[in-house]
């Protein structure tokens, strides 16, 4: 699959690499512009390539949103991406790590409604960009201590497609059920934020 990771930083680069590393082709955008993206793309190989976020877009099949909250809304033409695959791994805060107060909403189902039409995932936003790099390949680690990635969305075969990616990736999906109540559980402020878990774990908590 082709995805797209909008956000060249240490989360996106290093989902970026991953993705390569097990078989995908990635095309990077950031709001410096592909210029900006060279040492990261030479890295890569092949399977990379640059672009503006727009046409990374309309180039990909699912699109990955790794900046930050702010920058969100009014990134991309909404034409552009209707019907798009949009992981939302934003992650909302309203100061160093405390969690910015949104009256009780997601801040993925903001992402929704700044996007009307497109089939929103929170998913990729838990796990820090240090773990996310090494824990799905590490061979000490069985398959029944894989860690978990959260997915929650209102659109089910999206929620499966991300579910695949995550797979690739060596990680475990947990599905946390719609864009509003699963995605509180993930962002910060929620149980789920930060907190390294298996797949046992994962669904234990769920099921509690």
């Amino acid at each position: 699959m082709r995805t797209g990771i909008i956000g060249t930083g240490r989360i996106g680069s290093t989902l970026a690499r991953i993705l390569v590393a097990a078989g995908h082709e990635v095309v990077l955008a950031n709001a410096r512009g592909p210029h900006s993206i060279g040492p990261l793309l030479a890295e890569l190989g092949p399977a990379a390539s640059a672009a503006h976020p727009a046409e990374a877009a309309g180039e990909t099949e699912l699109l990955v949103l790794m900046v930050p909250f702010d920058s969100v809304q009014g990134l991309l033409p909404q034409d552009a991406v209707r019907d798009t695959v949009l992981v939302d791994a934003t992650n909302a805060f309203s100061g160093p790590g405390a969690p910015r107060d949104l009256g009780g909403r997601g801040s993925s189902e903001l992402v929704a409604e700044w996007y009307p039409g497109v089939r929103v995932v929170k998913s990729l936003n838990t796990m820090h960009f240090e773990t996310l790099a090494v824990a799905g390949t590490d061979p000490g680690r069985k398959d029944s201590q894989r860690l978990a990635h959260f997915v929650a969305g209102d659109d089910g075969k999206a929620k499966e497609i991300v579910a695949g990616i995550i797979t690739d990736l060596g990680f475990a999906p947990v599905d946390t059920g719609p864009l509003h109540s699963g995605g509180i559980l993930q962002q910060p402020g929620g149980p789920l934020f930060n907190q390294p878990l298996t797949e046992a774990q994962a669904l234990a908590w769920i099921s509690h």
